[in-house]
């Protein structure tokens, strides 16, 4: 049994960690390309726009985990056709919130990227890759909800693949559009667009091939159904805007205290903690379908070596993350073309910043485990005080109270907390034993 286990593990999560870094490499590349081919003044631009990237994916979160939950819980009872009603619900609200976000991004440019904190100098910059970045967010949307079925009916490997043939296209376009057609940023979104969409139609032959139980076809729309999705998924669609809402506080917070160079510095330091956030995202993401199964077969046992053995790789990767900023840093942060007194501001701050990694991924992993095991209640008030309530209070007040030397440790503390409330929860949720519930959706 324990070699079937760690069969099923590596089966899943490891494409999932591959997919989800090849997903911060659409990122990363992004930078270097900005930073070495427009400057480090763009690649600040970027990062102050790259919260709204982060509010898209988290709403896409919303339907795409919230349909995955109920789907791999129905799959789990071996009932193929609610799985099926939760894959076609989830893939409808996939693409109106989409929409939506199409018509914020191009039609409202101007005002949101003055919400994001772009000041007269940045705001020309931020409203170009707004814009741009807006035109795909209905392809970038369906490849992520793609994604996340076809890893839960069962072809992770498909996935994997899909991110790497992306990834590979979005070097290539990034390269051409922002070197030889010198098209700035305006490229770099383009690019990232376009490799997305590709994406999206590399995993969609799994469904138009009939690869799976999953089948896209006509049906009759129910609005409890819809309910059910987005309480599965509010868990971590709240999850979701703590790295935007950790963004957007602590550039508001280095822009007051400690000016431009910082706010360059922290863009750098934004790319190499996407890294961070990219693996413990994949390992939890991989994990998920295995937590739901298992829970809606009730086989208590296996869920809970699931939970124990994404705990350990969330630990260790997440210190071997940390070991490498530490230790290789300048190579890393020196990718992205900063100049001289940027890079010496980046390597300064980025190991007190780095260190709360660790903690992160912990975190991430604990969530999870409650969401995709029908304790989302408990994981709505975990993320909350994660995404809106601790990084608010903390990044914004102990600078004030302590002074700016506290400005880039705020984040670790704030994670730190979170993770003192996710034990108390989780102990409080099986403190009489997991209960399995009856599919009430």
């Amino acid at each position: 049994m324990s070699s079937l286990r760690r069969k099923t593990l590596f089966k899943y999560v490891i494409p999932s960690i591959l997919s989800n870094a090849c997903i911060f490499l659409f990122t990363i590349v992004d930078g270097v390309f900005v930073g070495r081919g427009v400057g480090s003044d763009a690649l600040g631009a970027v990062n102050i726009a790259m919260p709204v990237v982060m509010i898209a994916t988290a709403i896409n979160m919303l339907t795409s985990i919230g349909g995955c939950a109920i789907a791999a819980i129905r799959l789990g009872q071996n009932d193929k056709e609610g799985a099926n009603q939760a894959f076609l619900h989830s893939l409808t609200a996939n693409v109106v919130l989409a929409a939506i976000i199409t018509l914020v991004c191009t039609l409202l440019t101007e005002p949101l990227s003055e919400f994001l904190g772009a000041d007269a100098f940045y705001l020309p910059m931020v409203k170009e890759y707004v814009f741009w970045w807006g035109l795909f967010a209905i392809p970038s949307a369906l490849s992520v909800n793609f994604q996340f079925f076809c890893r839960n009916d069962g072809s992770p490997a498909l996935v994997a693949a899909a991110t790497v043939i992306s990834t590979v296209l979005n070097i290539f376009l990034d390269w051409l559009f922002v070197f030889p057609m010198q098209m700035g940023i305006m490229g770099a979104a383009i690019a990232t667009g376009i490799s997305q969409t590709a994406s999206w139609l590399v995993v969609a032959m799994h469904f138009i091939l009939h690869k799976g139980d999953l089948r896209i076809r006509p049906y009759k729309p129910q609005m409890g159904m819809f309910g059910q999705i987005i309480f599965f998924g509010l868990p971590e669609m709240i999850a979701q805007f703590a790295t935007p809402v950790t963004t957007i506080c602590l550039n508001t917070v280095i822009v007051a205290h400690l000016g431009e160079v910082a706010v360059n510095a922290f863009a750098v330091i934004s790319y190499v903690a996407s890294l961070a956030i990219s693996v413990f995202a994949g390992a939890a993401e991989g994990l998920q379908p295995l937590f739901g199964q298992t829970y809606g077969a009730k086989e208590e046992k296996d869920m809970k070596w699931y939970f124990r053995s994404g705990m350990l790789i969330s630990f260790v990767g997440s210190i071997v993350i940390v070991g490498l900023c530490i230790f290789f840093g300048r190579p890393i942060c020196s990718l992205f073309g900063a100049d001289a007194e940027t890079l010496k501001y980046t390597l300064y701050y980025l190991p007190q910043y780095a260190w709360a990694f660790v903690v992160v991924g912990l975190n991430t992993m604990i969530s999870a485990y409650l969401y995709s095991t029908e304790r989302s209640g408990y994981a709505i008030s975990l993320n909350i005080c994660r995404a809106l309530v601790f990084n608010t209070l903390i990044i914004r007040g102990l600078p004030a109270l302590v002074g700016e030397s506290i400005i880039w440790y705020t984040y670790g503390i704030a994670e730190c907390a979170v993770l003192v409330l996710a034990v108390i929860l989780l102990k409080i949720s099986e403190r009489n034993g997991i209960v399995f519930k009856e599919p009430q959706y």
